[in-house]
């Protein structure tokens, strides 16, 4: 899906890493959450509260989800998910943009 329509979106942006990870909340019509955003190029940890899809769109990194001994490499096009309650671990390689959606 390249757009989303009736979606309610938050102007304010979520800012993360000293603005190194950006990304805006929409709301779409049956209540689903997801943000879209962009990060820079660098080494970031995330934690999770729900489970989350990442559909990555452009750009490379490299993932190391909880309880994973090895990092994986994930480019435009790809996705992964993470369960809820967890930290996992990102090495941006290129400029990434990606869309996340909360899973319920």
């Amino acid at each position: 899906m390249s757009s989303f329509d009736n979606a309610k979106i938050t102007k304010a942006v979520n800012s993360y890493f000293d603005g190194k990870v950006t990304s805006r909340t929409i709301e779409l019509e049956d209540g689903a959450i997801k943000t879209l955003g962009v990060m820079l190029p660098g080494e970031y940890e995330f934690g999770t509260a729900e489970p989350e899809l990442m559909e990555i769109y452009s750009g490379e990194l490299e993932l190391k989800l909880p309880n994973a001994s090895e990092w994986k490499t994930i480019k435009g096009g790809e996705e992964f998910s993470v369960g809820g309650n967890a930290k996992f671990n990102v090495r941006v390689k290129k400029l990434t943009d990606y869309c996340c959606s909360f899973i319920k």
